[in-house]
C-alpha cells in the first residue's frame, strides 16, 4: 500500500525513546545462541590464537564481550565546583628501607623530599 499524504495510520511520532527495537534484540539473540552452542570451540580457538599473539586472543576476546556485555561509563568525580577533589593532598613516602635515601616520587607529588612531617 503506497503512502498516502495525511493517512491517520501513520505514527508520526515514530518509535517511544528507550523501547528496544525488535529486530535487532531477535538478532542478538540469536547470536547469543550461535556463540553459546559454539563455546566449547570459541575456546579452543582462542587459546590456539594466543599461544601465537596473546595480545590478539585479548582483543578478540574484548570484541566479543563487546557484543553482550553493557559499556561502563567513565565516571569523573570532583569537588566543589568542578575543582579538584585532591587539590592540597600531599603524601610523604618516608625513606627508602635499604639506604634510608627520600623516595623519589614524593617531588613528584609535590611534596619537597627533605621535609618530614
Amino acid at each position: 500500500m503506497p503512502f498516502e499524504k495525511n493517512d491517520p495510520r501513520i505514527n508520526r511520532n515514530g518509535r517511544p525513546k528507550g523501547s528496544p527495537n525488535v529486530i535487532t534484540e531477535e538478532i542478538r539473540k540469536a547470536y547469543a545462541m550461535v556463540l553459546e552452542n559454539k563455546l566449547p570451540d570459541l575456546e579452543h580457538w582462542i587459546t590456539q590464537v594466543s599461544h601465537k599473539d596473546p595480545a590478539k586472543a585479548a582483543d578478540l576476546l574484548m570484541r566479543l564481550s563487546e557484543r553482550f556485555l553493557p559499556m561502563l561509563a567513565r565516571t569523573e568525580i570532583t569537588g566543589a565546583d568542578g575543582q579538584d577533589l585532591f587539590k592540597g593532598l600531599k603524601f610523604d613516602f618516608g625513606n627508602n628501607v635499604e639506604d634510608n635515601t627520600p623516595v623519589e616520587g614524593n617531588r613528584d607529588l609535590g611534596i619537597d623530599d627533605n621535609h618530614r612531617s
